[in-house]
């Protein structure tokens, strides 16, 4: 290990860097400060890299652009699910983009020994930190009186013996006297001692030697990373088998359509079947198709590349055919999920569930092409389909969609659950307020709002870091109602 000038000044700016993170993410609830943090993370991370030659810019370009948006949607957005999913989120992106873009160029990413290298890299980093306090220890040795330094040596053994053998010793001693516990229990003030500071002091030296030692592996190119497939190249499916294998489910598929296709699209439910059951159905037919036939057409795509001639074509139709029966099940679910909405309304799992039927349907259209385009590449267009929905779904704010619908539905039906409203996040309490502001003579709406505004303060906290958008303009709001 050799540590020049600008590797001491990294280290500095690691500790700046982890009192920021403290800062964003230990002292109140998370807001604007993610987004503060993500800023200070990138300007140090491409300031130590300044000379680096990076590799896999274009992905790395969409992965950089998910991250700053998916950090500012904790200032424009207040959505709890997202809230809490993009706490690991993030980080595994920010991971993932650091061991792109720094990883040596004739690397191909959408291997699977990507990932090994990914989490080798990971390892090394939360290593490293120890080699560079050995490293250190061994200068002090270098420097000092090799007798004193035995004799600090043997002192810290000592301390280190003397821990949990005085743990259970005072232990025992603060049972038997109750003036010695009030001694020791006053001894932290005694000697000026904050918990709490010393709590905070422990998280920063984490964040500034984890960011530290991560970054400071990932300068180094020359990794030794075996370049293989999870599979072997040489795993083949045989054509015979997987051909009576599609044909079967295509069977199934095409009596299961055709048998039933006037109850999928007349848009009427069959006599004994609830609105519940009819999208609950849907729901796991929808499931069926995605862990199923997504499945197992993308399996045979990777492994029947050795299949040639007439049998090739064969099950390249009988895929089709899967794709295409896959296809009219996804609508079908899609269908009953909008009579289910228009039944009870809308709420966030079912809008949730409409979204990602659509972007199965992206994902089923794209594999129907590949089916017969060989060159295509599933796993590059899986990625990055996913990174843009998971993405788009972060900034379209989906409890305001939710608010929005179901207030429409109210100006058609007379009929919204005005509790469930309130149950999201701060977009709900703003579409209260609008609902309140065009019909005041919904059946207990005004004493809802009257509830929310004796808890205005727990809408917004004072400090910078909470700070956010739509938590802000509730607030408000709600400050502004005259009821």
């Amino acid at each position: 290990m050799k540590l020049e000038k600008k590797d001491w000044m990294f280290l500095l700016l690691c500790l700046i860097l982890g009192i920021v993170a403290e800062e964003a993410f230990f002292r109140d609830q998370i807001g604007i400060s993610y987004f503060v943090f993500i800023s200070v993370f990138y300007a140090i991370f491409f300031w130590r890299f300044r000379t680096f030659l990076f590799s896999h810019q274009r992905v790395g370009y969409l992965v950089l652009i998910s991250i700053w948006l998916l950090s500012a949607g904790y200032y424009l957005y207040d959505v709890t699910v997202f809230y809490v999913l993009n706490v690991l989120v993030i980080p595994a992106m920010v991971i993932f983009h650091l061991a792109l873009i720094t990883s040596p160029k004739k690397m191909e990413w959408n291997k699977l020994s990507f990932l090994l290298y990914a989490f080798l890299r990971l390892g090394n980093g939360l290593l490293y930190p120890f080699r560079f306090i050995a490293h250190l220890s061994g200068i002090l040795k270098r420097n000092s009186n090799p007798e004193k330094y035995v004799v600090w040596k043997k002192v810290l053994i000592g301390i280190a013996i003397s821990i949990p053998i005085l743990f259970v010793i005072l232990n025992l001693l603060i049972s038997a006297d109750a003036q010695f516990e009030r001694l020791l229990s006053n001894l932290p003030n005694l000697l000026s001692f904050n918990p709490e500071t010393f709590f905070r002091s422990v998280v920063i030296l984490i964040y500034t030697f984890g960011f530290f030692g991560f970054m400071q592996v990932l300068l180094h190119k020359n990794i030794q990373v075996i370049q293989k497939n999870a599979l072997p190249n040489s795993v083949s499916l045989d054509g015979i088998i997987t051909l009576t294998v599609l044909l079967l489910l295509d069977l199934v598929y095409v009596l299961f359509v055709a048998v039933q296709f006037k109850y999928f699209f007349s848009g009427t439910l069959e006599d004994g079947y609830t609105y519940a059951e009819y999208a609950r159905r849907g729901f796991f037919e929808l499931l069926f198709v995605t862990l199923i036939n997504l499945t197992v057409t993308t399996v045979v795509i990777q492994f029947t590349k050795n299949v040639l001639g007439g049998l090739k074509k064969t099950i390249q139709s009988a895929l089709t055919l899967l794709v295409l029966s896959s296809g009219v099940l996804l609508i079908s679910a899609f269908m009953r999920m909008a009579m289910y909405e228009d039944a009870y309304g809308f709420t966030f799992t079912r809008v949730l569930v409409t979204s990602f039927m659509i972007f199965l349907m992206v994902i089923f259209a794209y594999t129907l092409v590949k089916i017969w385009l060989e060159r295509l590449s599933l796993f590059h267009f899986y990625f990055m389909a996913s990174i843009i929905f998971y993405t788009g779904i972060n900034l379209v704010n989906l409890d305001q969609v939710v608010v929005e619908r179901n207030i429409a539905r109210f100006e058609t039906t007379g009929k919204i659950d005005i509790h469930y409203l309130s149950s999201l996040s701060s977009s709900g309490v703003l579409g209260l307020i609008e609902l309140y502001e065009k019909n005041p003579d919904v059946p207990g709406l005004e004493e809802l709002l009257k509830q929310r505004k004796a808890d205005r303060r727990n809408i917004k906290s004072d400090t910078w870091q909470s700070h956010n958008l739509v938590r802000d303009k509730a607030y408000e709001k709600l400050g502004e109602l005259n009821l």
